[in-house]
């Protein structure tokens, strides 16, 4: 088995590449796959902390450009990623990998509060933290949601798994002759609003020079490649 390069990493899984190719709802398969590989990840020692969206869902600014209010529209969407942690928690438990699934709005019945403290000791213990409901507040996206519990659980990298397999200068499924970056600093990214994380996840990684790795999902193996440091994709941090 590989050494991991990495102890403690946050995995942000977008709703949608929990759709699979139906593009709404779950798709078992994926589920499955993707929690084979966590498994694997946390076989070898390493301590999971895994942030989810709900796009597969809700997104709350589809809710916002049809006139709804946008904390209701956001509140809306917090909830779907609940759907989708307790979607993940049931495979990896069916996989015998222990997991707890943290909420940043309360909701007792279904999971714990988030409380920083206790997600640190889950992990520690090699239990899986399922981080759901984003910040717990509107006009914040999963991404920065994914930034915070990094920067908080002190995590060394945040793994930013996508449908595209890199950052690029344009979108690569319109534009055959879109540039393909490997490397890039954080400021790049936000000078030229490149699409990885939103602005505030972006500076939140700056600011606490967190590292993102951003890499496909379409081979759910670039899940252990990124947590032992195998080139794959485009890295942001400070040059």
């Amino acid at each position: 088995m590989e050494k991991p390069k990495y102890k403690r990493v946050i995995l942000k899984i977008s709703g949608e590449a929990l759709a699979g190719t139906a593009g709404f709802g779950l798709d078992q398969d994926v589920i499955s796959s993707i929690c084979d590989q966590i498994k694997i990840c946390t076989e070898m020692g390493v301590e999971v902390g895994v942030v989810v969206g709900g796009g597969n869902f809700w997104r709350g600014r589809t809710g916002k450009n049809k006139g709804m209010d946008q904390t209701r529209a956001d509140h809306m969407g917090m909830l779907a990623t609940v759907i989708n942690a307790l979607a993940l928690a049931d495979s990896l438990e069916s996989k015998n990998v222990p997991v707890r699934v943290q909420t940043a709005i309360e909701m007792r019945q279904i999971a714990e509060p988030y409380i920083r403290g206790r997600a640190v000791r889950h992990l520690e213990k090699a239990r899986v933290v399922i981080f759901a409901c984003g910040s717990g507040n509107p006009f914040f996206s999963t991404d920065t949601a994914a930034a915070l519990r990094a920067a908080e659980i002190e995590a060394e990298i945040i793994l930013l798994a996508k449908k595209v397999d890199a950052v690029y200068d344009s979108d690569p499924h319109q534009n055959p002759n879109a540039v393909r970056y490997e490397k890039l600093s954080y400021i790049d990214v936000l000078n030229s609003r490149l699409q990885v994380m939103d602005s505030t996840a972006t500076s939140l990684c700056m600011d606490n020079q967190i590292p993102i790795l951003v890499f496909g999902l379409d081979q759910p193996s670039n899940i252990v490649k990124a947590i032992c440091g195998e080139k794959i994709g485009t890295i942001v941090c400070e040059k």
